[in-house]
C-alpha cells in the first residue's frame, strides 16, 4: 500500500491525522489526498526524514510577525 505524509491535519468520522504523521492508505486514497497541500507521497525508506520540515512548511514555518498582547 502507498503510504503519505500529512502536511495539514485530517479527520473523519473514524480516523484523524497530524501534520508530519505517515498513513498507509490504498492508492484510490493516496491519489486523491497526495495533493501537495493536504499530503504528499512517501518513498520507501524516508518516512521520517522531513517530516517535521514539510509539517512546519505546511504551517507557515515559525511564529507570528506580531507579539500576542492582551489588555484587559
Amino acid at each position: 500500500m502507498p503510504r503519505i505524509r500529512i502536511l495539514q491535519s485530517i479527520a473523519g468520522t473514524d480516523f484523524s491525522w497530524a501534520p508530519g504523521e505517515v498513513v498507509e492508505v490504498s492508492k484510490e486514497g493516496a491519489a486523491a489526498w497526495a495533493d501537495g497541500e493536504r499530503a504528499e507521497l512517501v518513498s520507501d525508506g524516508k518516512e521520517t526524514a522531513g517530516a517535521e520540515k514539510a509539517a512546519a512548511r505546511s504551517r507557515g514555518g515559525g511564529r507570528s510577525r506580531r507579539a500576542e498582547t492582551r489588555t484587559e
